[in-house]
């Protein structure tokens, strides 16, 4: 090959301070050389490579890959940062140790890990990226306008994640990944469960209510818990009314919540009446001078409770009589003929006070009908003897009816405000998006991601060792060419030309 026709790629590097010291690069040389040792970095990238994955797969079985799954909550409210009761809303619940505790009931392992499960768990929320763009133009606003009060309004973009993240590390644990997997998922499907108790039917309301037993009272003192129970659960029920909008009707117990309403007043205006006047006509006490002073303190107490509302009534009239109502203001007409029209419109505050007063109202009609009803209980009791043990043990029987019917009653109401939760108003509130898995791609992903980063530091290291090796070759290669010298590293057919000249010079 004629070496005349050979085009070559010169780099020159001058030195300035000698104009004849200059070093010329060829980079065809450097190709020359990159080829050469082209097998051995191969080799090693390959050995790299390996090498690398081993150690993170090593890694990855010592120091265990945190677990993750993704929940969500859809209800009114969180999008604030409050909970469906309208408080603030801790997403840690979901370590809660009852949550857990049952968790790991369900899948029978001992609840001396419990502690340790609890503190691997974590949760964050996720925002946006347009939110926090948001937030950062808002704060950059804020920061330039200093503290003017309308720069103050424009940051008031606080933004409250309804997506969350949630982690188990479980490195602290004996649990295998496969167990770690189940107790994660376990415990997202129980705070389901929770999430419900602690805010569907009011289950501690229930409680309290059939908690009192009726038969450590006297009897005129039994109806009066009965009756306390009975309108606490009614107005329960009411508020439950009001607040459906779709007439739920549950396909558990096949009521509507203006059924169980129904239900509590006709046991409340008959049943319960039924049972007072028997008790007043027939003047039935188990201890009269007691029973008198009952009387007494329950009239006092009456009377304070009436002072104070009638106080409170006249504090809210008051307030109506003097609340000015918002007015709009319309303006019609050019500039000779102005015409201008207002109409004045209630606020929200106007209504809360209108609906203020006729509870107000509705609670002092009922305490004056009760301290009419103790007035006239005291009165029979002093002037009529005591009844007899006959209507006294009929009465008895009356008595454990009633209070079988309101512990149904209780029953039927949680059944089915518990199904008016879950599939009605809760019954997208908290969802599990993405559950933790564990599966042996799961695994392989996770090693690949702890490994890419080091190789390819590694490789972009040895390549970079591998074109500085190249380059100062070439510029050694290329100096002795200049210089009319052999080049140091000697071709392949040299060295089988050298054996056959030595093999000649012997025979001569």
């Amino acid at each position: 090959m004629d070496n005349s026709n050979e085009k070559n790629l010169n780099i020159t590097i001058n030195n300035k301070a000698a104009d004849n010291d200059e070093v010329v690069i060829s980079l065809v040389t450097i190709f020359k050389k990159l080829k050469k040792y082209f097998v051995l970095w191969l080799i090693i990238a390959v050995v790299v490579f390996v090498l690398t994955f081993g150690y993170a797969t090593l890694t990855t079985q010592i120091n265990k890959p945190k677990l993750n799954a993704l929940i969500s909550f859809s209800y009114s409210g969180i999008e604030k940062g409050n909970d469906p009761n309208g408080r603030k809303f801790d997403v840690n619940t979901i370590k809660n140790p009852s949550v857990i505790e049952s968790a790991l009931t369900e899948l029978g392992i001992s609840l001396e890990n419990l502690e340790t499960i609890r503190e691997g768990i974590s949760v964050f929320g996720i925002i946006p990226s347009d939110a926090i763009d948001r937030i950062t133009v808002y704060q950059n606003v804020y920061e330039s306008a200093g503290n003017l009060n309308a720069a103050k309004e424009m940051l008031d973009v606080t933004y409250y994640p309804t997506q969350f993240k949630v982690y188990f590390d479980y490195n602290e644990t004996d649990l295998t990944s496969a167990q770690a997997t189940d107790v994660l998922n376990t415990i997202l499907k129980k705070y389901q469960d929770y999430f419900y108790e602690e805010y569907g039917y009011n289950e501690s309301l229930g409680t309290a209510v059939s908690a009192i037993n009726y038969e450590d009272y006297d009897y005129s003192e039994a109806v009066d818990v009965f009756d306390t129970n009975l309108t606490t659960l009614r107005r329960y029920v009411r508020q439950l009314s009001n607040e459906d909008a779709t007439r739920f009707r549950s396909s558990v117990t096949g009521y509507t919540f203006d059924d169980l309403y129904q239900a509590i007043t006709t046991i409340q205006d008959i049943d319960l009446d039924k049972i007072s006047s028997y008790i007043t006509v027939n003047n039935l006490t188990k201890n009269k001078d007691a029973a008198i002073s009952y009387y007494d303190y329950r009239i006092n107490s009456l009377n304070r409770s009436k002072t104070s509302l009638e106080e409170q009534l006249k504090s809210v009239q008051e307030s109506i009589e003097a609340y000015e109502k918002d007015q709009i203001f319309i303006f019609s007409g050019t500039d000779e003929t102005n015409t201008n029209m207002s109409s004045t419109v209630a606020s929200e505050q106007y209504d809360n006070m209108i609906k203020n007063k006729l509870r107000i109202t509705e609670d002092l009609a009922e305490t004056k009908q009760n301290i009419n009803y103790y007035k006239e209980r005291k009165e029979a009791l002093q002037n009529n003897p005591a009844g007899s043990e006959a209507k006294a043990k009929d009465l008895d029987v009356q008595l454990k009816d009633l209070s079988d019917k309101i512990s149904e009653l209780i029953d039927v109401t949680s059944q089915t405000s518990d199904d008016y939760y879950r599939n009605v108003t809760l019954r997208n509130a908290y969802n599990v998006l993405v559950p933790a898995s564990s599966t042996v791609t799961n695994r392989l992903l996770h090693i690949i991601d702890n490994a890419k980063m080091p190789v390819v530091i590694l490789e972009a290291l040895a390549i970079l060792v591998f074109i500085m090796i190249a380059i100062v070759e070439a510029i050694i290669s290329d100096g002795r060419k200049r210089n009319g010298l052999p080049e140091a590293v000697e071709t392949e057919e040299k060295k089988k030309e050298e054996p056959k000249a030595e093999n000649k010079s012997s025979k001569k």
